[in-house]
């Protein structure tokens, strides 16, 4: 079936005289996670990681994925005739530097100019240029080939009142317009869904558990467009954007619109996230100004109201969690429990929860040799009984109109060896390092990786991800430019400086092919400490609250400090959830919040 797809593709491409054609894994908006009708990448290749570029010419279609996939990507492609390429490995080309060494003299070089950004098409067109060759960018070849594709979707977009966002729409626009004056801009063109999103205080349903709507939007600094499908609006909705001030227009005018911006206008805008053909849309004369969206290090920005929202959102999902937790302990080896049923179990304690949206993600729900991949997902295939021993790894979280979160727990099922639990509590160490950290403002995440990794790294040990990324309010859970990361990586733009009501993820790991995978993780909020003549002190408060298994703790393995950071954890844990416990389940949170 793989065969015959890309066969099908390279057809097309042979028809149009196309050398080479670029599948990325990509919305018209460069959204992290991109819904059904847009993962054609999926289709060519058969692989269901969340990224990934597929590259196809006349003798090769090769698959880019990075370290989270390498192991699923390898089993999922099997006997495929898709060739994989392990991007960060030693002698593994990046795509770009591969299209520059494999596309022909005078050759043709294609890709759909709405799901590449500006910025890499230009980089794209650059090469094609080099080799005195072409782009072929107005035709979507994968959508000739993909008969029965989904349809766009176009979901009811609903508003999120002020008591949950903490501030008007009107007022954020008044922000950006400033932003927009400081920049000379008469135009900010908005690509991004988060962005747009936050910007306009709504929230929608067009990709699985993140609730955005597909739309564009362009502000003036005295009028607001919003491009976006009719159906996803009922009246409350039209009432509210002509109470804001914005109008509404056809989702894919966007392109005529950028297409009659007046010469000599400027245009501010992220060539990072606007798609390649919105900028090759605009005149000649018109003046760019690419820039991160300033409603970008806005929202990561969380306002009092979204904190203390927040803060609200974890004690519910943390009793959800501790409730499964229990669960878990109480009857692995009793009854059988799956990857799925353990997963659907979490989930059902989540839906019980006051303001509960959704899942923030699908669950990650891995035991044994499963959890040394990064980006598991469980599948009927796959779904492994859970015995009373060894580690199940969980990932998840929730969507509540006050907030979103993300935990991973890494759970003693039974008996474990010495070093699994000397692995155990080497990421413990690591998170809670990281999670009490005191440092200069100024300092971006890239200076404080150290912290969680370096326990690791003295054990000739890493993780092939970033230690930790921004998380979005009822937004997307990889939410930048914030993060965790011992190197800069230009595509993540997550390396900012720490700004007071950032909330980032703390999630070092161990990771293991075949044999286990090991993952704690907590959501810190970055506070300012005091200040004195060295200047402003930043610290982390972690409003993630559910217990860190005691059952694969090495006390001995922790210094002092490390058990005491540990013990006044697990307090506030018991704090935070025992009130809205069972007596049988608070009684056992006793227990795994004991000081050690």
């Amino acid at each position: 079936m793989i065969a015959e797809r890309i066969e099908a593709l390279k057809a097309e491409m042979r028809a149009r005289k196309v050398d080479m054609y670029i599948v990325p894994t990509s919305d018209f908006h460069e959204s992290e996670y991109v819904g059904d009708y847009f993962k054609a990448r999926k289709y060519l290749t058969g692989f269901t990681g969340s990224a990934g570029t597929a590259v196809v010419t006349e003798s090769e279609t090769g698959l880019w994925v990075d370290g989270r996939y390498f192991i699923q990507a390898e089993k999922q492609l099997g006997q495929s005739p898709v060739v994989l390429y392990r991007m960060g490995e030693e002698g593994v080309p990046t795509v770009k530097e591969y299209v520059e060494k494999n596309l022909p003299e005078g050759g043709c070089l294609g890709f759909d100019g709405r799901v590449v950004n500006a910025k890499a098409g230009e980089d794209y067109g650059k090469i094609a240029e080099g080799k005195q060759g072409t782009v072929f960018v107005d035709e979507d070849l994968m959508g000739i080939i993909w008969k029965e594709r989904p349809e766009l979707p176009k979901n009811p977009v609903f508003i999120l009142e002020e008591k949950y966002a903490g501030e008007s729409t009107k007022s954020k626009l008044k922000r950006l317009r400033e932003k927009m004056a400081e920049k000379g801009a008469d135009v900010h063109i908005l690509t991004s869904l988060y962005d747009i999103a936050w910007l306009f205080n709504i929230r929608g349903g067009d990709i699985d558990h993140v609730p955005v709507a597909l739309s564009f939007a362009a502000i003036t600094q005295q009028e607001s467009f919003w491009f976006i499908q009719g159906e996803a609006l009922d009246g409350s909705l039209l009432e509210y954007c002509s109470a804001n001030k914005i109008t509404i227009l056809p989702y894919g005018e966007i392109y005529s619109y950028a297409a009659k911006i007046p010469e000599y206008e400027t245009v501010l805008l992220d060539k990072n996230i606007v798609n390649y053909r919105i900028f090759h849309s605009l005149g000649e004369n018109v003046k760019v100004v690419s820039e991160a969206n300033p409603t970008e290090l806005m929202k990561a920005i969380k306002n009092g109201t979204e904190l203390s929202n927040i803060r609200n959102a974890h004690v519910k999902d943390g009793v959800a969690f501790t409730k499964f937790m229990f669960w878990l302990k109480k009857n692995i080896g009793k009854m059988e429990i799956t990857e799925i049923s353990a997963s659907d179990y979490l989930e059902a304690r989540r839906k019980e929860q006051d303001l509960f949206v959704d899942l923030s993600f699908d669950t990650i729900s891995a035991y044994g040799a499963n959890a040394a991949m990064m980006h598991y997902t469980a599948t009927p295939d796959s779904n492994a009984k859970l015995k009373p021993e060894g580690f199940l790894l969980v990932d998840s979280g929730g969507h509540y109109l006050d907030g979103s979160t993300d935990i991973t727990r890494t759970i003693a099922l039974g008996t474990l060896t010495e070093e699994e639990k000397f692995h155990f509590t080497t990421v413990c160490r690591s998170n809670l390092n990281l999670a009490a950290a005191k440092f200069l403002y100024g300092c971006r995440g890239l200076n404080l990786d150290i912290l969680s990794r370096g326990p690791l790294w003295n054990l000739g040990l890493d993780y092939k991800c970033g230690t930790g990324h921004g998380i979005g309010y009822l937004l997307n859970v990889h939410e930048g430019p914030n993060g965790f990361r011992w190197k800069v990586v230009p595509e993540r733009g997550d390396s900012c400086v720490l700004e007071e009501g950032m909330v980032t993820t703390d999630e070092p790991g161990v990771y293991l092919e075949g044999r286990y995978g090991i993952r704690t993780e907590n959501e810190l909020i970055c506070k300012k400490a005091e200040k004195n003549e060295y200047g402003q002190f930043m610290e982390f408060e972690a409003v993630t609250y559910a217990p860190i298994d005691l059952d694969a703790i090495l006390p001995e393995e922790m210094t002092a400090t490390e058990r005491n950071l540990l013990n006044n954890y697990h307090k506030m844990v018991y704090d935070k959830i025992s009130p809205f416990l069972e007596e049988e389940e608070r009684e056992w949170l006793k227990g795994y919040t004991r000081e050690i």
